[in-house]
């Protein structure tokens, strides 16, 4: 029999399953999937369980029941593209004949001393886990410190709020402005929905060292009484401990099929690949889709057709009752209705409609 391994249940790697299992597999392939945990995390999601708004198993999706897929749970450890080999923490190492590796990112801590260990994170459900701990055992009228401005700080801070109206929570970051990427009519809502909510935000912040209760901020030092990372993201350890060509944020650089130049056996999904856009979860299942097409070609000796990526856009929410969203590059929606839009596509993707 040879062997399709899919590594990462997430996003991108449950759709490279789901479009095969739907499709057909030949006889003599069987189609692996291995995951650290027995469900799919909805990763965009952990921050509100972060918060403490909804509960673990809101944010849990249950993987395919199919006997074409076989579901191995462990901690890959490796890949040996030369070997076709993936080698495991705790047990013997599987070999493969295409392998899909979709093991998605950590955080990224620039650097900093103390970040990684004086920082919570919602990289993780593990690790979302004792944040919900650490934000919700906070004494009333603590300080939490989220450091990031992006979507996730954001996203984070809002829901943070809905949870503790008691606490004073902060947001530090880098850039000019929260959403810095985002069109200036999109930052400046989520900029006056935060001070009206009693968010402090704090721009131009680079932090040069962390420690048990301070930041610090070249001179300054900040206290906090939580610190929650949300200021940036790189590839998982496995793809950065490979030696092949990558791009600058250390993601592995594809071909037009998403395989590795050298070794066409191996495609590359979300937050590992190189991708002319930023890494979301829209992103890894829409290339997701493509590298499952490419599978079906290669096994029925084709040559694949695959059109371009287009994503439909970025929703995000501030709390339950208000968002902003930016569908293509310059249609700006904000308050409820892009909220219940990504409550919407939240439905559907538990439900594996896409």
């Amino acid at each position: 029999m040879k062997k399709l391994v899919i590594l990462g249940g997430g996003y991108g790697g449950l759709t490279v399953a789901k479009e095969l299992l739907e499709g057909d597999i030949p006889a003599d392939t069987v189609m692996i999937m291995v995951d650290r945990m027995p469900y799919q995390g909805l990763k965009t999601e952990y921050y509100a369980l972060a918060a403490g708004t909804v509960s673990e198993q809101e944010v849990r999706v249950h993987f395919p029941v199919d006997p074409r897929l076989i579901l191995k749970y462990g901690e890959v450890t490796a890949v040996d593209p030369e070997q076709k080999v993936i080698r495991f923490a705790n047990d013997e190492p599987l070999t493969y004949d295409w392998l899909v590796i979709a093991l998605g990112c950590v955080d990224k801590y620039h650097n900093i001393p103390g970040a990684e260990e004086f920082s919570n994170s919602i990289q993780s459900l593990s690790a979302t886990r004792k944040t919900y701990q650490a934000s919700n055992d906070a004494a009333p009228y603590g300080q939490i410190t989220i450091v990031g401005g992006g979507l996730s700080g954001v996203e984070m801070a809002a829901e943070l709020r809905e949870s503790r109206p008691d606490l004073n929570i902060r947001i530090l970051d880098r850039g000019a402005s929260v959403l810095s990427p985002f069109p200036e009519r999109l930052q400046r809502y989520v900029r006056e929905w935060m001070l009206e909510h009693d968010i402090e935000l704090r721009s131009h912040v680079s932090l040069s060292r962390l420690e048990s209760g301070l930041l610090y901020n070249q001179q300054e030092i900040i206290q906090t009484d939580i610190t929650i990372w949300t200021a940036g993201i790189q590839p998982s350890p496995i793809v950065q401990n490979l030696n092949l060509p990558k791009d600058n944020q250390g993601r592995l650089t594809i071909n037009e099929y998403h395989q590795l130049p050298d070794y066409n056996e191996i495609y590359i999904v979300g937050d590992c690949a190189a991708l002319p856009f930023s890494p979301s979860g829209q992103a890894a299942e829409a290339q997701g889709k493509q590298v499952a097409e490419v599978l079906q070609a290669v096994w029925k000796n084709e040559t694949p057709r695959l059109g371009k990526i287009k994503l439909k856009g970025v929703l995000g929410s501030l709390g339950k009752k208000a968002g902003f969203g930016l569908m293509g590059k310059r249609t700006v929606m904000l308050g409820m209705v892009p909220r219940a839009l990504k409550s919407g596509v939240l439905w559907m993707s538990k439900r594996h409609l896409g």
